[in-house]
């Protein structure tokens, strides 16, 4: 049997929620979710999640400090697979509680979920 929150063959175990779960966890009133994008500021600048904060994955060695442990973490990028990746480094850190968003911002976006520009 594996470590806490890896599979058999050692690859991480990371939950995921669909991007209508994140977005309804964010919106609770009591909630303590964090909404992380993981894509470069270029891309984070030209649409996002509504709320979402920037650590793109090429910083966040650098500014792991930034993300809280007490709080569930919820990482998205463009498609799902740099957040898996930031979600996977984040778990190695001890910080137990991230998700990954699955689809991204691009399945946010096409689910009509709220949004920021600029």
């Amino acid at each position: 049997m594996g470590a806490p929150g890896q599979r058999k063959n050692g690859q991480p175990n990371i939950p995921s929620v669909t991007v209508r779960e994140a977005q309804a966890r964010l919106a609770e009133p009591e909630s303590d979710a964090v909404l992380i994008d993981v894509r470069e500021v270029w891309e984070y600048v030209e649409v996002r999640a509504q709320g979402a904060k920037n650590i793109p994955l090429s910083e966040l060695i650098r500014r792991v400090g930034e993300i809280p442990h007490e709080k569930d973490v919820l990482l998205i990028c463009h498609t799902g697979q740099r957040s898996l990746s930031a979600a996977a480094y984040l778990q190695r850190q001890g910080i137990a509680r991230v998700f990954n968003v699955d689809g991204g911002t691009e399945e946010w976006e096409q689910a009509g979920l709220p949004v920021e520009h600029g």
